[in-house]
C-alpha cells in the first residue's frame, strides 16, 4: 500500500494509468463472469451489463447510506 501512495505522489500519471487499466480489467472480468452465469438461460445479450451496473449502483448506494 505504501508503494501505491509513493507512486501517486512521485508519478501521478503512471498511477492513474495503472488505476484506469485496473478498473477496466475488473469491469471486463465482471462482465465475463455475469455472461457465464446468465448465458445458458437464453436472456438478451445486454442483461449481463445491466446486472453488473445494477450491482455497482447498489454497492455505491449502500456506501452512501453508511456515512
Amino acid at each position: 500500500m505504501d508503494y501505491l501512495r509513493r507512486l501517486q505522489v512521485e508519478r501521478p500519471v503512471v498511477f492513474f494509468a495503472v488505476l484506469l487499466v485496473g478498473f477496466f480489467v475488473a469491469f471486463q472480468l465482471l462482465l465475463f463472469v455475469a455472461g457465464l452465469i446468465l448465458g445458458p438461460f437464453g436472456l438478451p445479450p445486454w442483461l449481463p451489463l445491466a446486472v453488473v451496473l445494477g450491482g455497482l449502483v447498489y454497492v455505491a448506494r449502500r456506501q452512501q447510506r453508511g456515512r
